[in-house]
């Protein structure tokens, strides 16, 4: 039995899993109106294929990727496109982002869909058809699957240690899908060439773990392990679960394929072979509704249902202040209640006063050193904090502030309830700013130098024609001074010159005769 190694850091927070497991994942119900992002990644957008007044049906395309990290978008449910426009989104920025809104007609009618045999279909058609369901990872970076799917790995680890609080969807998903999560994996192991499969659950999940297990053993895959992690915040980091299942470091800067190994979280996995075995895109996601609810659990929910539909499935409590995408460590406050589900929402959590009260007022930094202790990529947050606070963006990336996976660990223990986390994303926001800033203003700067130097060349290249055609000028002038200079023949001359030239010719028949 492989025994996982220990990453350093991190920080073991109050689970809050057990209220959201009570019950089996629900159906959330049908919406009467679905509202679709045409952007469910950070990486690509979408271009709509489809115009106001069209009917579509469930599964079917209605906006193609743009570029090679695009991601497809498809109608959740079959009715008509009522309005392409801007709408609020649930991103920290707040911003409204272009979106297809569906009025569903309540029959939920399929597109004709045409199953793939994992087996004997090639690697590439099976690349292509994830490609086209629109899949992107599903533990909550939404990247889109089809570009991780491309390297060519020894080693492929599925992530399903779900460690932050109170989000349990993917713990729901092994217990009762865990042949079809199995199945995706294989698929992809297939795909990318993998020889050795890795399932990673934290030890507080022990249902999780025994049912991959039997679904491991139904195959007889030798090559194939459920590995019992530690619960310990955050062992479902790619690279802490890598580190832990592996060995392998990944440091900042390059990817898990660079060591032979590649992570995929196991909704994405489950997403997978819905798609191969079913034609089925990704059209639906579980969701855990979690926090200050009456009856907190986990949906199965359309990419596109209103959250405030959703909200009173679980019995929403009057006393809610505020909701968080995500979890309380590394969650975002949703901008609105109207804003939709999206591929890349695992929890919608509801804060109260009493479940989370506001936090104490900060105070200055006593270096005790518990934020050093507690990270995961063993930086050094104090003084990351130090120079992102004095604006000091040259020093924060000498001590690798890109190496901050924003895990919240170092917040989290810190005695002076410094938002460190805020700090960094801060200091990385100015950087990035300034890059593209330095980037506008040497592609400027190119500009106007080519500008210059296409002027100077256009200059050069007219005068070089003035010259040609100066030259050209002077050698017709000669040419003409030069034969008015030559005397013409007269015309007595020439015929003086022929009457020589006939008398010669008769003196020569003459002597001829007379031989």
């Amino acid at each position: 039995m492989l025994e996982p190694l220990r990453f350093p850091g991190g920080v073991k927070p109050a689970a809050h899993k057990e209220e959201s497991t009570r019950t089996p994942i629900r159906i959330a119900p049908l919406p009467p109106r679905l509202i679709v992002p045409l952007r469910q990644s950070a990486a690509g957008a979408a271009t709509p294929l489809v115009s106001v007044g069209a009917k579509v049906r469930k599964g079917e395309l209605i906006a193609r990727p743009e570029g090679p990290y695009g991601v497809a978008v498809h109608a959740p449910t079959s009715g008509e496109v009522s309005a392409i426009s801007p709408h609020v989104l649930p991103h920290p920025s707040g911003l409204p982002g272009l979106c297809i809104v569906i009025e569903a007609d309540g029959e939920d009618l399929w597109r004709e869909r045409e199953p793939l045999d994992p087996d004997h279909a090639p690697p590439q058609v099976l690349l292509s058809r994830i490609l086209d369901a629109g899949i992107v990872g599903l533990g909550g970076a939404a990247f889109p699957t089809h570009v991780k799917a491309r390297a060519k790995i020894s080693t492929l680890v599925i992530n399903g240690a779900e460690c932050e609080p109170w989000i349990t969807c993917d713990d729901l998903l092994m217990r009762e899908r865990a042949e079809t999560i199995v199945a995706g994996a294989r698929i992809l192991a297939r795909i990318m060439g993998a020889k050795r499969l890795l399932f990673g659950i934290e030890d507080n999940k022990p249902e999780a773990a025994c049912a991959l297990e039997r679904a491991l053993g139904e195959l007889d895959c030798g090559s194939c392990a459920v590995v019992r992690v530690p619960t310990r915040y955050p062992a479902g980091g790619e690279k802490q679960l890598v580190y832990a299942l592996t060995g392998i470091e990944i440091p900042y800067g390059k990817l898990g394929p660079d060591f032979g190994v590649q992570c995929f979280n196991v909704g994405t996995a489950y997403a997978v072979a819905r798609a191969i075995l079913y034609d089925e895109p990704l059209i639906a996601r579980v969701v855990t509704l979690a926090g200050n609810f009456e009856a907190a659990g986990n949906f199965e929910t359309l990419i596109g249902t209103p959250i405030e539909q959703l909200l009173p499935l679980a019995g929403e409590k009057p006393d809610t202040d505020r909701l968080v995408m995500g979890g309380p460590m590394m969650g975002f406050p949703l901008p609105s209640r109207a804003a939709p589900v999206v591929k890349a929402t695992n929890c919608i959590l509801a804060m109260s006063p009493s479940l989370f009260p506001p936090p104490p007022p900060e105070m200055p930094c006593i270096r005790c050193g518990a934020c050093a202790r507690s990270c995961p990529m063993l930086l050094a947050p104090y003084e990351l904090y130090w120079y992102a606070k004095s604006k000091n963006f040259g020093k924060a990336q000498e001590y690798h502030l890109f190496d901050c996976i924003e895990c919240g660990c170092c917040a989290y223990v810190c005695p002076a309830h410094i938002p460190l986390v805020d700090y960094y994303r801060y200091a990385k926001s100015e950087i990035r700013a300034r890059e593209r800033e330095k980037a506008a203003a040497d592609a400027a700067r190119a500009r106007h130098e080519f500008r210059k130097f296409r002027e100077e060349r256009e200059k050069q290249e007219k005068a070089a024609r003035l010259a040609a055609k100066a030259a050209e000028t002077r050698a017709k002038l000669a040419l003409a001074e030069n034969a008015a200079s030559t005397p013409m023949p007269r015309a007595e001359d020439d015929q003086a010159a022929l009457i020589a030239a006939a008398q010669a010719r008769i003196e020569s028949q003459n002597t001829e005769k007379d031989r």
